[in-house]
């Protein structure tokens, strides 16, 4: 089964998308993480990738498609993915049609989280990461705090804000961006009938795991 996350950066697919993961055993896919990481290896390709991502520019439809396919080849996707970060526009989604047809395959259901936006720029601004590259914890100052200020629950190592969300500029240009290419792939998998609405918001006190409860019983149907 394939599982496409869409939303705002700040809407909180990562953490559902974890969640998810866990009851499912299907591996969480994120193409941010990829590219963090890449980002993280000081080479001319990562320090390039660095530069896109500090400046809120995302990496190009083919080199996304490449770096997607290779990480749906590893075992731990052999029965199933959920997708978050990829596709972002229309052209990607044609492009993840195209792979997963030559893997006998389709997405399977689609989950398009909202929420209102000066929340989303408050809880972007707010999350943090764990130094330690062997943990990589995320908290979020809004959502769920570190017990202790700027330190990880986890393994106590000190907490860093990502740079690209330190950026306000950058945050918005983000957002603008996904209102302009985003929004749309909502609409191309809508004419499919698999997309489910999820609102994540402090103003209706709904979070993550109410959405997560809601979307197994459709992924179990």
């Amino acid at each position: 089964m394939i599982l496409v996350m869409l939303g705002a950066q700040g809407t909180g697919k990562g953490t559902v998308a974890k969640l998810l993961s866990k009851e499912t055993s299907f591996p969480h896919i994120s193409t941010g993480d990829m590219l963090r990481e890449i980002a993280s290896k000081g080479t001319d390709f990562g320090n390039e990738v660095k530069s896109l991502i500090d400046n809120g520019i995302f990496i190009s439809d083919e080199m996304m498609a490449k770096i997607l396919a290779d990480r749906l080849n590893q075992s731990d996707a052999k029965e199933g993915a959920i997708l978050d970060g990829f596709p972002r526009n229309l052209e990607q989604a044609k492009i993840l049609d195209d792979i997963l047809k030559e893997r006998n395959e389709k997405v399977d259901l689609v989950v398009n989280l909202i929420t209102p936006r000066e929340e989303l720029i408050e809880r972007i601004e707010g999350r943090r990461i764990c130094s330690n590259p062997t943990c990589k914890a995320d908290f979020n100052l809004v959502l769920n705090p570190p017990k202790e200020d700027g330190i990880c629950d986890k393994c106590h190592s000190p907490l860093k804000q990502r740079d690209d969300d330190s950026n306000r500029e950058a945050i918005e240009r983000r957002l603008a961006t996904y209102d302009e290419k985003t929004k749309p792939v909502v609409d191309f998998y809508a004419k499919r009938g698999i997309v489910t609405t999820q609102e994540i918001s402090k103003n209706i006190n709904r979070f993550a795991a109410e959405a997560v409860m809601d979307i197994l019983k459709l992924i179990e149907k």
